[in-house]
């Protein structure tokens, strides 16, 4: 994985930069995830993959079941991927071009875990407890795990905060245990 990245951030680095340039972010960003959902179907993968196909072919297939979504110069990067044999990092430039723009836009994203649905009030104090901490702005996402018991658990990048119950227990176990 590792090493995927390390290849794969010069494109995202270089796509990131060219559509600030444009201003069109947003729709780079969308572009670059359609691209990159259609590259990693099974179907495509298993067509991509054919060895006699040509680097042009292949850029054309993904650009014909994009359709519209792709503008021209989308599909010019897609065929410099094709050309360099890159085109299965698109799902791994797709992600680092998002957190590209999320740390140039000063945006995080969060998952709320809580053991019931949250209620409305309950996730906007939470959300903006977290700007606050997090200096930055939120967009949260949240999710149901009913094992949590009470509390919430907060993932927002490699920051984790543990307020479940659950968490607690086994933070207290583990001082009963030492």
């Amino acid at each position: 994985m590792a090493e995927l990245t390390t290849i794969a951030r010069p494109y995202a680095k270089a796509a990131f930069m060219f559509a600030k340039e444009q201003n069109a972010l947003a729709e780079w960003e969308q572009m670059l995830g359609l691209a990159a959902a259609v590259a990693q179907e099974a179907t495509m993968r298993a067509y991509l993959d054919q060895p006699e196909l040509d680097s042009e072919t292949q850029a054309k297939a993904i650009g014909d079941v994009c359709g519209d979504e792709l503008n021209e110069s989308a599909r010019n990067f897609i065929a410099q991927l094709a050309d360099n044999k890159r085109l299965a990092l698109l799902p791994t430039i797709a992600m680092l071009f998002h957190e590209l723009a999320a740390e140039d836009q000063r945006t995080i994203d969060v998952e709320l875990i809580a053991p019931f649905e949250l209620e409305d009030a309950e996730t906007d104090k939470l959300v903006t407890a977290l700007k606050t901490r997090l200096g930055r702005n939120v967009q949260v996402s949240t999710s149901v795990d009913e094992s949590l018991i009470g509390g919430v658990l907060v993932r927002a990048g490699d920051t984790v905060i543990d307020g479940s119950v659950r968490g607690r227990l086994n933070r207290l176990a583990e001082q009963l245990n030492s």
